[in-house]
């Protein structure tokens, strides 16, 4: 009975840690693509910056 216990606690505690890591993942995952986004268009935003020519 409490060996069943342990084991059932056990298990219980692993798939919380696997449903954590897997959300934090996506979380990294997302805010890698906005960053990415971001500088790419700050990027762009510089390069256009140097072509403006004052008349």
């Amino acid at each position: 009975m409490k060996r069943t216990r342990e084991v059932s606690r056990w298990r219980m505690l692993r798939q919380v840690h696997r449903r954590r890591s897997r959300w934090l993942e996506g979380q990294t995952r997302r805010y890698g693509r906005i960053h990415s986004f971001r500088y790419l268009h700050n990027q762009q935003h510089r390069r256009a910056i140097l072509f403006i020519t004052p008349r």
